[in-house]
């Protein structure tokens, strides 16, 4: 008879899982560092600085990125993590096969419609990615650059502003 796992071993078994199809995939900044550390930021963001307790929306954190940047299917996800991870999950996913510029913008007019829990893993998206601007630039990204990734971010934010206070706070104050 199989045991139902709790929920920490749910929130592992999604950073294990990211983590080994993340394997292979570096950071843009200069030290090149490994990529898993981004989808672990959100999941500290929203754990310890927005005190987010649902384990769906760790997970999610922890997995938003496998769709978009790994081989990794939603029927994949559906199967280990079930319907309500995988669908928060989707609503956090670019569409690979459009132009940067256009995900871009369609990153803005999604976000509001998005539901809370995508919402929030927006905003700890964007609050780790300015920190990480901050902190530890892409090395060819030059000042414009920077400075028009946080005027898109602040864009995205705006656009689900009122879905939780101290996250949107946290992000204010990186600007």
């Amino acid at each position: 008879m199989k045991e139902t796992p709790n929920e920490i071993q749910i929130l592992v078994r999604a950073i294990a899982f990211a983590a080994e199809k993340h394997s292979s995939q570096r950071r843009k900044d200069a030290a090149e560092s490994p990529y898993i550390n981004h989808p672990i930021a959100l999941v500290d963001v929203l754990a310890n600085e927005g005190n987010v307790t649902d384990i769906e929306t760790l997970c999610a954190a922890a997995l938003h990125d496998t769709i978009e940047d790994t081989a990794t299917t939603a029927d994949e996800l559906k199967s280990i993590f079930g319907e309500k991870i995988t669908s928060i999950v989707l609503e956090l996913t670019d569409d690979k096969s459009l132009p940067k510029h256009v995900r871009k913008e369609k990153q803005i007019e999604h976000a509001p419609h998005c539901s809370p829990e995508a919402k929030v893993v927006k905003i700890a998206d964007k609050i780790c990615n300015l920190r990480n601007i901050l902190a530890a630039p892409p090395a060819d990204w030059s000042v414009e650059r920077k400075h028009g990734y946080f005027d898109w971010a602040a864009k995205v934010v705006n656009g689900v502003r009122g879905t939780h206070a101290r996250l949107e706070n946290i992000f204010d104050n990186i600007q």
